[in-house]
């Protein structure tokens, strides 16, 4: 690539939006319908819904790429496979978010944004309910908050890191090193393995203030995963 295209292609990045979903019929439509006004290529990774999701995808949304799963596989899959989506794409920045109308489409282009931003480029944004206060009644349930607290502060202890925010899912990466990754694992606690393998690999890493919003107190984890007790163990 010439210096002048290498030019062009770094004010111009090719930002693809990678959405994991398990039986979202209740929020998929409404969600996707918002994220299309703030980006143009979008991914759905449909980890092996069995709800109404894959029909109105099918159905509202059939200019938008899909990759099913299935049988469901975890999030830490879905988040897998949309990282071979972006690689095998040739994209520049990926921003993953998830699907139950807890991360604001508002924000898509400010945390892409990030990557390569004046302060410095980074190679992977992550971002945190707890870095601003947006709005004070929309609290954080108390396990989770708790559990999200202990594991930052190891995260932090053990790895030299200065995050607030753990587990967030809506996150930016510089797709030309999504490559190096080696995660394993498939459920909810892949976030870990990414991490500890973005500090070993010596990632760039900045946070990015988010809203914090719980619309479901009650959304499940998955089994076991919905004791907060097991959940912290695992």
């Amino acid at each position: 690539m010439s210096d002048r295209a290498s030019m062009i292609r770094a004010m111009n990045p090719r930002v693809l939006t990678a959405l994991p979903v398990f039986n979202e019929e209740s929020h998929v439509s409404e969600v996707l319908s918002e994220v299309l006004l703030h980006t143009d290529d979008v991914l759905v990774v449909d980890d092996g819904s069995r709800d109404w999701t894959a029909q109105i995808l099918a159905a509202e949304f059939p200019g938008i790429a899909v990759k099913r799963h299935p049988t469901n596989r975890g999030y830490g899959a879905a988040l897998r496979t949309a990282f071979e989506y972006a690689v095998a794409g040739g994209y520049d920045i990926l921003v993953t978010m998830d699907c139950d109308g807890q991360h604001q489409p508002g924000f898509l282009r400010r945390i892409a944004a990030r990557i390569d931003a004046a302060e410095g480029p980074v190679d992977l944004v992550s971002g945190s309910r707890y870095l601003q206060v947006f709005d004070s009644s929309n609290s954080a349930p108390a396990e989770r908050r708790r559990i999200n607290a202990t594991i930052t502060a190891c995260l932090n202890e053990r790895l030299g890191l200065a995050i607030t925010d753990a587990f967030c899912g809506f996150k930016a990466y510089r797709v030309s090193r999504l490559a190096e990754l080696d995660t394993t694992e498939d459920g909810y606690a892949m976030p870990l393995q990414l991490w500890v393998q973005a500090v070993d690999l010596g990632w760039r890493i900045s946070e990015f203030p988010v809203p914090r919003v719980y619309l479901d107190e009650a959304r499940s984890f998955g089994g076991s995963l919905d004791d907060a007790a097991v959940r912290l163990q695992h």
